[in-house]
């Protein structure tokens, strides 16, 4: 073990020794290891396409049309990833009772597959579909399937893939996207997310905020804080006088705000962090 990542981890020990029960908020720089792009660069700026904007995919046959053709696409990307060392390595430290709540930024489902039991999927998840009109769920996977049958200039089509399963493609090649309806009414269907522009649920805000208020302390980890919705636990945090924690290697927007800023890749701290301890070691 290189002598950065030594220093990091001894540091994170000594965090989580001072503040037992954290609220841990992980982003998209968790997942990356997995194969699963980010959306920034460790300065923080913006790469690739814009993102999907709420109100358009509201709005907009045309938008749905290039978000759905986009979607088949990369939509092995995410279906495919495993978790990696990192969602494993919470998913431990949740079975020896250090993570009060996990608040993920992320809608891969790659925590909940890892074992993590007490997770909120701050934007959603990508798994599940719901109707806009009649509130009817269902699943990605079967959405996939009808996509495929109304669409099979799409299959074996290849594309540079983006975050949270986004594909570049022609325009022409999305022009021509039919999109399945709800099966149960007819109405427009949408991925279970809140896409930028988006307003949370009241009460997934609310609880995730009761848990930190409950909780020792704010550890976030591959997240660079730009988006509100995850900048917001920051200033709660400093508002309620919880210490904060940061594991990424690039700048965020809570930088000010941190007492610590880990900088090694999390993939290698969080399971360093658990080679060097036992159960015992953690009291």
């Amino acid at each position: 073990m290189d002598q950065p990542l030594s220093n990091d981890v001894n540091r994170l020990l000594d965090f989580i020794q001072q503040h037992p029960k954290p609220v841990v908020l992980t982003g998209a720089g968790l997942s990356l290891a997995s194969g699963i792009p980010t959306y920034r660069d460790q300065k923080g700026v913006w790469q690739g396409n814009p993102p999907m904007q709420h109100q358009d995919f509201i709005q907009s046959e045309a938008t749905r049309q290039r978000y759905w053709a986009r979607s088949f696409i990369g939509r092995a990307t995410i279906a495919d990833a495993q978790p990696n060392a990192a969602h494993y390595a919470l998913a431990e430290l949740e079975t020896l009772g250090h993570i009060q709540l996990l608040i993920t930024q992320n809608v891969d489902n790659l925590h909940q597959r890892a074992g993590s039991q007490k997770v909120v999927d701050l934007h959603g998840n990508l798994k599940d579909i719901i109707c806009l009109q009649c509130g009817a769920e269902s699943l990605r996977d079967d959405m996939q399937a009808r996509l495929a049958e109304d669409n099979p200039q799409l299959v074996g089509l290849t594309a540079v893939i983006r975050p949270d399963g986004d594909a570049v493609l022609a325009e022409e090649d999305v022009q021509q996207v039919k999109i399945p309806a709800c099966m149960e009414c007819g109405g427009v269907l949408m991925p279970d997310v809140v896409f930028f522009g988006g307003v949370l649920p009241k009460p997934r805000l609310d609880y995730c905020l009761e848990q930190l208020q409950q909780a020792d302390a704010l550890l976030v980890i591959g997240s660079s804080l730009q988006v509100f919705s995850g900048y917001r636990f920051c200033l709660r945090a400093q508002e309620w006088g919880k210490p904060i924690a940061l594991n990424n290697p690039g700048v965020t927007r809570a930088d000010k705000l941190a007492g610590l800023h880990l900088r090694s890749y999390c993939v290698e701290l969080l399971p360093a962090l658990l080679s060097r301890t036992s159960s015992q070691d953690w009291s």
